[in-house]
């Protein structure tokens, strides 16, 4: 779909808008951590809350292994910073916040003064869940996927996240299959001409849907089998009572190019602040 396409969907940035974005990606990292605690034991995975943000643990080298929403629902004061950073150092984890530019005013300086430092951004991008363009490339098929089609959904996520680093398959593969079992976790599988291609998923929760889990091998990229994921999971979000449609990206990656094309637009720059 051409960019000049899209329409024009505005949305007020405010507090309670952050809010609404960063509690579906808490919850939706909160069941991951149940997940991976009920088929893992071994893991110890585990979260918490505190002062209204999301601590989660899922190993300590999981890039989930995070806060989130810290700072924009209650006070952080000494004693909340305390029991978030000995929640991580106990279990051998970096101690690192997700920190919106909603947040209250005095977290950064409160952050800097505890020894943390910037390390990454990302962008939280948004759209309203109207207006949705129908499926153009009729090439490809798109579905949500079975019980019995976990492991081939995983797989194929995996052929495509790890096509230019196969020594990760060992760790992409069991993290796609988990994701596939997640609660409020929906999968969606592209095929051309029959063959699976690419997937691409989404966390349902109240009115927002997290899309997520976009992967094509390298065989069928450039053919739109992501613009078609796209398209079907917004409509699958709006049929199920979704009001809004958000996804995390890295500033100008291809995740966030595709977004674009449909809508989905920049709401604000994401900081992490890790500890030492």
């Amino acid at each position: 779909m051409d960019q000049q396409l899209v329409p024009s969907l505005e949305i007020a940035l405010d507090q309670r808008l952050a809010r609404r974005l960063e509690r579906a990606e808490s919850l939706a990292g909160a069941a991951w951590v149940q997940t991976r605690a009920r088929l893992q034991p071994d893991v110890e995975a585990t979260w918490i809350e505190v002062a209204g943000a999301y601590a989660l643990f899922d190993g300590p080298d999981s890039p989930l292994t995070q806060t989130f929403g810290l700072g924009l629902f209650d006070p952080v004061g000494e004693a909340e910073f305390e029991q978030l950073e000995a929640f991580y150092q106990q279990r051998g984890a970096a101690v690192a916040h997700n920190v919106s530019p909603l947040a209250a005013a005095d977290l950064l300086g409160q952050l800097h003064g505890r020894g943390y430092r910037p390390v990454e951004f990302d962008n939280v991008l948004v759209r309203p869940l109207v207006g949705l363009a129908e499926a153009q490339n009729t090439a490809i098929q798109v579905h949500r996927i079975g019980e019995d089609e976990v492991e081939l959904w995983a797989q194929v996520a995996s052929d495509g996240w790890c096509s230019d680093a196969p020594e990760y398959q060992d760790f992409i593969k069991p993290f796609a299959r988990l994701s596939a079992q997640t609660a409020n976790v929906h999968c969606f599988l592209a095929c051309c001409d029959g063959q699976p291609v690419a997937t691409g998923s989404l966390h349902l929760h109240s009115d927002v849907a997290l899309l997520a889990g976009a992967s094509t091998i390298p065989a069928a990229r450039g053919q739109g089998a992501q613009l078609a994921l796209m398209q079907a999971r917004l409509r699958y979000a709006a049929e199920h009572g979704a009001e809004l449609a958000m996804l995390v990206a890295h500033p100008g990656s291809g995740s966030q190019r595709n977004a674009q094309r449909h809508g989905i637009q920049v709401a604000y720059s994401r900081l992490k602040w890790r500890l030492g």
